[in-house]
């Protein structure tokens, strides 16, 4: 993986990332460089530092997107929007939930993406789905060719949010399919503005995502994948058990249990430099709606895949990264291995091809088309095995 910052996993992980979204690494290397040489054992403010320097780029690059619709160049804007919506969206990734700054540049990333995707005329419909008395929101985004088209469900994991998986999901497109690429329930934009925590049992939403794709004239309801990155790695196989609905599954990120990362994280034991957030603790609470860290660990004990996989029946695909370092391999073999499909894969992507780190963060387009492909081969051309 790229690493700008030595030894810095979690500003290390949001570089590595944001590159893949806008395409260039100079740009936002302005606000960087004002944050290389902070002192990194200073967390609190060299994250307030690191806010304020993609804050202010982010406002920087709307401006000039801005220019650019006035005088009527709507693609040109539509790329300044999208890279201006990803600055604020590094912004917000640093800062507290309890911080209201942190929630303004949340806002602003939503109406300058939503602006990139309608000026660029993206194949992208924003929906949101009635659950629970509030909404789940989602990105439907259109496959090519006529008639029907199979769909893949997307959800998110412990800190990931939808508007940072288009255009590299894009891939589904040209391959004849459509995705609904969602905040379910505990991310993005469900638990910000929705108020909509995380639930163990995620066939309920699921459930209620596949009864608004069965009312779209344009998606094939006997051809519906699903597919969960990161902590998703675990949603998506947990709601596939349940839900029959569902005719092929991807863990885009093997996690067989919750629990076993954790408790030792929590206890002060473990890979906790390697942790995708400033505060991932503090972020479970609040995306899981508990109060206390005992709660959370309580709460974690549930968030298992063991004794469940062999009522898996539908196609099965584990992707895994070779140098994961935030989920250890074993819970990817678990994951397959425990599984009652028949057909089933564990895809480890190493050092000498790319994608090696968790979720392929290192090159998510390596991930993507392998995902992609494998939903292909199921849902489009019909090869899994029966």
């Amino acid at each position: 993986m790229f690493e700008y910052f030595s030894g810095n996993y979690t500003w290390n992980m949001a570089v590595t990332t944001l590159v893949d979204e806008i395409g260039t690494i100079s740009e936002p290397d302005r606000a960087l460089r004002k944050v290389a040489d902070l002192d990194p054992s200073d967390r609190v403010a060299a994250n307030a530092a690191w806010f304020a320097a993609m804050v202010e780029l982010g406002a920087q690059v709307e401006g000039f997107a801005e220019r650019d619709r006035v005088c009527g160049n709507d693609l040109s804007a539509a790329r300044k929007f999208h890279r201006s919506a990803m600055y604020f969206l590094r912004a917000e990734r640093m800062a507290s939930h309890t911080d209201p700054a942190r929630l303004d540049a949340y806002k602003r990333a939503l109406k300058n993406y939503e602006l990139a995707r309608r000026l660029g005329g993206d194949p992208i419909e924003f929906v949101r789905i009635p659950y629970k008395g509030a909404f789940i929101p989602a990105m439907f985004l259109s496959g090519e060719g006529e008639g029907p088209r199979p769909t893949v469900i997307h959800l998110q994991g412990f800190d990931s949010i939808k508007e940072t998986q288009y255009p590299y999901l894009s891939g589904y497109r040209p391959r004849g399919m459509s995705a609904l690429i969602v905040d379910q329930p505990g991310a993005g934009e469900a638990i910000r503005l929705e108020g909509l925590t995380g639930e163990v049992e995620t066939e309920n939403y699921v459930e209620v995502l596949i009864d608004y794709l069965e009312t779209r004239d344009d998606v094939d309801a006997d051809r519906i994948g699903l597919a969960g990155i990161s902590m998703g790695g675990y949603f998506a196989p947990r709601a596939a058990c349940f839900e029959p609905r569902v005719k092929a599954v991807c863990a885009w990120g093997g996690l067989y249990d919750f629990g076993e990362i954790v408790r030792p994280r929590l206890a002060g034991v473990g890979a906790s430099a390697n942790s995708p957030l400033p505060d991932a603790v503090g972020h479970g609470l609040w995306s899981w709606g508990v109060k206390t860290p005992e709660e959370w660990v309580a709460l974690t004990e549930r968030l298992t895949l063991r004794g469940i996989l062999a009522r898996l029946q539908c196609p099965l695909l584990v992707t895994h990264g070779g140098n994961d370092r935030q989920i250890p391999l074993s819970h990817a073999s678990r994951t397959v291995d425990e599984a009652g499909s028949a057909d089933k894969e564990l895809k480890i992507f190493t050092l000498e091809e790319g994608g090696a780190e968790h979720c392929q963060l290192d090159n998510r387009y390596l991930g993507a088309d392998y995902v992609t492909d494998w939903f292909a081969d199921r849902l489009v051309r019909g090869t899994a095995e029966a």
